[in-house]
């Protein structure tokens, strides 16, 4: 990456708006370094720093986010909640999750991510406590409901910190690598979690998957706060090479509702690519939510091993995005809808034999769980590179906001659609529909395969 001396300044249209609060951007510091390799020898170290920040900070979101399913068997029995209830928990949090992350996105692409994020996390974790300590089926749902509003504040400021710290030609392998805080959330989360209402090691209860995670969230929100910075100019860095955008398009707010509206809702691939995170979200979630119960009740698997399991979906999911990102770069010049097509369709196939193959083995049984993740994974973290290089680091956080949008409906599907399915037809009748959402989701990426690879210049 070649950095030249430039003037820091801020990079978006509001950096002065007083309606911002404490979420007002971080103003451009002081020019202290003028050679260029000092410049390109800070930028390392400030990358390394929001890269590191960044995971940590979105995979604790997970620990107040992800902590339900494993609790959910638990939570059934003790309070005879069914499962079309427990499934509507899921739908109504992941809705109001896609809502969150798509109307936060406008806020967090002109605000301070460090502050954005620390914020919402706390608040998540304060949530997560009053779910623990409640017993009602109404109080449920209303705290996973406003739970699901914070979570939704969590990703926007990721995008954001991404887009503005790494060039467009490194941005599907730097994001492939923090995509991994999804799967490193999820693992440590399910793996705390089945400890903790197991019983082996503690005694077991379901209110502390909500107690325990909460205590560590809070922690990591203080951390965020005081060691994440915003943008380079405000750490007295120039932009990025190649993310440089007219001054006149960061001016005024008119100007950047125009840019969003061309940038963005103009954008057919972006639409294409939302309607497909769709169906990548329907089974990424079916497997991971549903996966415990399925486990224990259907291959008679003890909570912890089925923990474990789920452990290792996420982790070959991990896997799947960080080679998807470097395919992307190394061989598909900067195109994931591309590699999404092959992503898509192979874990349409992992479905399917897990699916019909009936065995007790689990060692066979957790083998074609982790295929199933590291093909579902690709995508998930795939498309949302491309709608990030494609809005360009101006309306990065937005773009995503909307794939979130029909990503996490997706949980009419995998979550209350799920459950009700299961209710009254059985897992057969559900795993059909995973498969019939793997195809569709396949004949879509298809279609956005002619994107460019970015938005900057175009």
């Amino acid at each position: 990456m070649t950095l030249k001396p430039t003037a820091a300044r801020a990079d978006h249209p509001a950096s002065g708006k007083s309606w911002l609060g404490i979420f007002r951007p971080a103003p451009p510091a002081p020019v202290t370094l003028t050679d260029p390799a000092a410049i390109a020898t800070a930028y390392g170290r400030w990358q390394r720093r929001v890269l590191l920040f960044s995971i940590l900070g979105y995979a604790t979101f997970y620990f107040v986010r992800k902590n339900l399913g494993v609790a959910m068997p638990f939570l059934g029995k003790d309070l005879g909640i069914t499962k079309e209830s427990l499934g509507l928990f899921l739908t109504l949090h992941g809705v109001i999750y896609g809502v969150s992350k798509f109307a936060n996105g406008f806020l967090a692409d002109r605000a301070n991510a460090c502050v954005f994020m620390s914020t919402a996390l706390l608040a998540s974790a304060l949530l997560n406590v009053w779910f623990g300590l409640s017993s009602t089926v109404v109080a449920f749902g209303l705290i996973w409901m406003l739970n699901g509003w914070f979570q939704g504040m969590g990703f926007p400021p990721c995008a954001r910190l991404m887009a503005n710290w790494f060039p467009p030609r490194q941005l599907a392998t730097k994001f492939s690598i923090w995509n991994c805080s999804h799967n490193l959330g999820s693992i440590l989360i399910v793996l705390l979690c089945g400890s903790l209402v197991s019983g082996d090691f503690f005694a077991p209860h379901w209110r502390l998957c909500f107690l325990v995670p909460a205590a560590i969230a809070v922690c990591l929100a203080v951390l965020i706060w005081f060691q994440m910075p915003d943008t380079p100019p405000s750490v007295g860095l120039p932009e990025v090479e190649g993310t440089r955008m007219p001054a006149e398009e960061q001016e005024t707010p008119k100007a950047f509702q125009a840019f969003l509206f061309r940038q963005v809702f103009s954008n057919r691939y972006i639409w294409i690519l939302s309607a497909a995170n769709f169906f990548v979200y329907t089974i990424r979630y079916a497997v991971f939510d549903w996966g415990p119960t399925l486990l224990t009740e259907v291959r008679h698997v003890r909570i912890l091993h089925a923990a474990w399991m789920i452990a290792g979906f996420e982790l070959f999911g991990l896997l799947g995005a960080v080679l998807g990102g470097w395919i992307t770069d190394r061989f598909l010049g900067g195109r994931p809808a591309r590699a999404c097509v092959v992503y898509m369709a192979l874990a349409g196939m992992s479905v399917l034999l897990f699916w019909k193959i009936q065995t007790q083995s689990e060692v066979l049984i957790t083998g074609l769980l982790c295929a199933t993740g590291f093909f579902v994974y690709g995508p998930q973290c795939l498309l949302a590179i491309a709608c990030a290089n494609l809005a360009t680091k101006r309306a990065a956080a937005t773009a995503i906001g909307l794939t979130s949008i029909f990503g996490y409906a997706s949980t009419v599907l995998s979550g209350w659609g799920l459950g009700w399915v299961v209710q009254h037809y059985g897992w057969n009748a559900g795993f059909a529909g995973l498969v019939g959402c793997a195809a569709i989701g396949t004949l879509l990426f298809i279609l956005a395969w002619p994107a460019k690879a970015h938005g900057y210049n175009s």
